[in-house]
């Protein structure tokens, strides 16, 4: 007896060493999920913000207005917004992992060829496919991580997700800032697309960990029980707030420090890249700080709402310093927005991956990412038509201002409890 009580035990302490080790494997997997998800979506913001760092020299080589310039910066959206809730019908038909390659190797190929555009019409194009192209990232990037990452681990995933691409503005203005003053415009693009084809060796041999749904989650779901959702739609209205203070800066920041406030373009490129820094480092300490309040037993409505509207109380206050302060005041108001604004990028795709879960993460941040990136289409190009009637960045500031005020209306009073939602009791395909 005393053998075969020897034996059991035996036999339990090594199920028990596989299943750490089959954990510790699915934990590493879904880890290299997350870091080379983040690899994708640091590219695409590296590819599609060079043209803002490029701008001046640009509107200086092929004589554009800003009225000209802006709807360049404002083209990137017109393939971007159409095209992403086809792309995240196509993540969940076809699987995401795919559909995001594809996605990679076409918007490398159009930052490459920008290089050599020799026209407005030739940019417009270019920037028009380049959005297409990038608008399989954060549709995939979604599925991927909703079917890969616990819900306890997803603040800290999307902090990490959005640490990657708020760091691709500063690394593609740092780098491709210095690297367009000694070779010009044209040859940086041409090495950041070509960089960006790299990404496509590792992913391919990437395995994905899945977390196993609940059979009556396996089903699969239609746009329209999505659709019905208030939640989507107060964070579609919440995304939309928040990026358009993100799209009016990112734009229009570096001519803004060189045009209006007298800084030379390494000044620029200096005050640019510390700025996107803070903006990704606030972004990964608080999916962090979000995860382990979460972890804790506080409420994840409370979290997220709670910073979702603080963020956009301190843009409007932020955006008033930018713009009416003196120089090195307006810097630091600028530093502040780019902290608090941070701090709200975990919760924009945390929340939705909670509320629509790995069965329709993908189609709900398609819609939700669409919307929200309307914005993209409007701030660029409105903002170049008020600064060539004015002359100046005062209204364009005003405007982005208020539109904050739809963020905490959005997130605070649309957005209902944020709790996973029961699709079995939705209407199914």
């Amino acid at each position: 007896m005393a053998i075969d009580e020897i034996a059991q035990r035996r036999a339990s302490a090594a199920a028990q060493r596989r299943s750490g080790a089959a954990v510790a494997s699915g934990n590493a997997s879904a880890a290299h999920v997350v870091l080379l998800v983040t690899a994708a979506v640091f590219i695409n913001y590296v590819d599609r913000g060079n043209l803002a760092t490029a701008a001046t020299l640009i509107q200086e080589q092929l004589h554009l207005s800003a009225t000209q310039l802006g709807v360049l910066l404002s083209a990137f959206y017109y393939g971007y917004v159409v095209c992403m809730p086809g792309m995240g019908w196509l993540a969940e038909r076809y699987g995401a992992k795919g559909v995001l390659a594809a996605g990679v190797f076409a918007w490398s190929a159009a930052t490459f060829a920008t290089g050599f555009a020799s026209s407005f019409a030739a940019l417009l194009v270019l920037r028009v496919l380049l959005g297409i192209g990038e608008s399989v990232a954060f549709p995939c990037a979604s599925k991927l991580l909703a079917q890969a990452v616990e819900v306890s681990r997803l603040g800290v995933a999307n902090g990490v997700m959005s640490c990657g691409y708020l760091l691709g503005p500063a690394v593609g203005t740092l780098l491709g800032g210095y690297w367009m003053m000694y070779y010009g415009w044209r040859p940086v693009f041409m090495i950041f697309g070509a960089l960006s084809l790299a990404w496509l060796w590792p992913w391919r041999r990437l395995v994905l960990p899945t977390l196993a749904p609940a059979p009556s989650e396996q089903r699969s779901l239609s746009f329209g029980p999505i659709l019905r959702q208030r939640a989507l739609w107060g964070a579609a209205l919440g995304h939309f707030a928040a990026n358009y203070s993100y799209y009016f800066i990112i734009s229009w920041l570096p001519f803004y420090l060189v045009k209006s406030r007298g800084f030379s373009i390494g000044s620029m490129v200096a005050i640019a890249s510390w700025a996107y820094l803070l903006n990704a480092g606030s972004a990964l300490l608080m999916g962090w700080t979000a995860d382990r309040w979460i972890r804790r037993g506080r409420s994840p409505t409370l979290i997220y709402k709670g910073i979702m509207a603080a963020n956009h109380i301190g843009a409007i206050a932020c955006m008033a310093g930018m713009v009416l302060l003196p120089a090195a005041a307006s810097v630091a108001s600028l530093f502040v927005f780019e902290i608090v604004s941070g701090c709200s990028y975990p919760g924009l795709f945390a929340i939705p991956q909670i509320l629509a879960g790995p069965r329709a993460s993908g189609r709900w941040v398609g819609v939700q990412n669409a919307v929200g990136n309307l914005a993209g289409l409007v701030a660029p190009a409105v903002t170049g038509v008020l600064v060539d009637q004015t002359g100046l960045f005062d209204v364009a500031f005003a405007l982005a201002a208020g539109v904050n005020l739809l963020g905490l209306v959005g997130w605070v009073f649309v957005m209902p409890p944020i709790a996973p939602i029961q699709w079995a009791r939705a209407r199914t395909t």
